[in-house]
């Protein structure tokens, strides 16, 4: 199992400047871009709910988790070691008032690993944390095309954390992630001349940040039955406000563009001296978030939950890039969802051991752009198929969704996501009885 698992982290390293382009939105233009984790595939199937956690699946939202009772089926000796990795590929329709697209894009969203070590708990991992993956153009008078936008990138997220088991019923946490990656943005203004002719050459702006900083997460998970067969579970995380190291390039050029490939081909090009402007080294703020969650069960049979999440996000800022028409306002997100197991330990039905999962999800996004709110909204569906011989499970998710409107020109997007994970459990220090 160990060098099953060995393989996968190969994997997901070789592909990890792969996952930077898991992004094809155009709203991904604004900010760091579109934020990618949002909880492993078991959360997000119900509605990204994360309130609920066991001892058998790594809820990656909340470090509490790390932490827990030991299993009864294990002699009530141990937790077992757990490890997941996941990915999804996303359908985004485009559409606004004159025109659509469509595109797809794939990605892995994260890697980690779980070991119990008696009342306390370690968890450590990589995900994707952003994704910037933009195609953008303006049209002028009579359709004339004035500029071109892309962009590529997003940040990265390694971390590390410690949960505890203060009591049956209350658990504690803290992550501690160090960020990373970079973001480059590219902009070509297209000349014309009398005759409304394009000119041979072209001007090209490109800006480059990398960035770098830690964060900080703290969790707790009160869990209490109520009842022989009802147990009421709550949960609360929050995330300091950070700031990101930024080191940061600008650079214009004359180019050439073949009309046929559209390839680019640089005629001459200067980079600018950000240091006289004190921009070549800046902070860009990621701002403070806070998530509080209730729900109530029956243990190993059903449970259901809600979930608020706050996110500062007017506290985010960038120095080096100013959009006129964008603005940040705080943003909040709404979950509801839960899951139903017929028989978890029907061992000779594999039907009944199926985990089914459903929710629903409302977010404003915090993101205003001509004077319009982005608001996105998904409903989500997914099980758990039992796979290997200690409680470890396929898990496969679905949600569809909307984000945006045609309004004030924008664009209204409509997308279909699909997602896989495993999610595995092994014993690496069993003690081994001989008669």
């Amino acid at each position: 199992m160990i060098k099953k698992f060995l393989i996968l982290i190969a994997v997901v390293f070789s592909s990890l400047s792969f996952a930077q382009q898991g992004s094809s939105s155009p709203y991904s233009f604004y900010g760091i871009g579109s934020l990618k984790f949002k909880g492993t595939v078991e959360n997000q199937s119900m509605g990204g709910l994360s309130v609920y956690s066991d001892s058998i699946h790594i809820n990656l939202r909340n470090p509490a988790s790390y932490a827990g009772k030991n299993l009864k089926s294990f002699n009530n000796e141990s937790r077992p070691i757990k490890y997941t990795v996941g990915g999804s590929h996303m359908n985004l329709k485009l559409n606004s008032n004159s025109q659509s697209d469509e595109t797809n894009s794939s990605s892995v969203d994260y890697l980690a690993i779980s070991i119990p070590l008696g009342k306390f708990g370690a968890g450590f991992g990589l995900l994707p944390f952003s994704s910037v993956g933009y195609k953008l153009q303006s049209s002028g008078d009579d359709n004339v095309l004035d500029y071109k936008y892309r962009g590529e990138g997003g940040l990265n997220k390694v971390f590390l954390g410690l949960g505890y088991q203060l009591s049956n019923d209350f658990r504690v946490g803290v992550d501690v992630s160090y960020n990373f990656g970079s973001i480059t943005n590219t902009n070509i203004a297209f000349g014309y001349n009398d005759q409304g002719e394009l000119l041979q050459y072209q001007s090209r702006e490109v800006n480059r940040s990398d960035l770098g900083g830690l964060t900080y997460n703290f969790g707790a998970i009160y869990s209490k039955l109520i009842k022989s067969n009802l147990e009421l579970t709550a949960s609360a995380t929050y995330t300091l406000k950070s700031e990101l190291n930024s080191t940061n390039q600008r650079e214009f050029s004359t180019i050439v563009i073949d009309p046929t490939t559209q390839q680019e081909f640089v005629i001459n090009s200067s980079e600018v001296n950000l240091l006289s402007t004190n921009l070549e080294t800046t902070q860009m703020t990621l701002p403070s978030k806070m998530t509080f969650g209730l729900g109530v069960g029956a243990p190993r049979k059903w449970f259901a939950g809600v979930e608020y999440t706050y996110l500062k996000s007017s506290q985010f800022s960038n120095r080096l890039l100013t959009i006129q028409n964008a603005s940040y306002e705080d943003a909040t997100t709404l979950a509801l969802g839960g899951f139903y197991i017929p028989k978890y330990d029907s061992f000779n039905r594999f039907w009944k051991r199926i985990v089914y999962r459903a929710g629903l999800r409302f977010e404003d996004t915090g993101l205003r752009v001509n004077t319009e709110d982005i608001k996105e909204f998904g409903i989500s569906f997914g099980v758990g198929l039992p796979v290997g011989r200690i409680f470890s499970n396929a898990n496969l998710g679905f949600e569809i969704g909307k984000r945006g409107t045609k309004s004030a020109n924008l664009v209204e997007e409509n997308f279909i996501k699909f997602q896989l994970s495993l999610s595995l459990n092994d014993r690496w220090f069993e003690k081994r009885k001989f008669n």
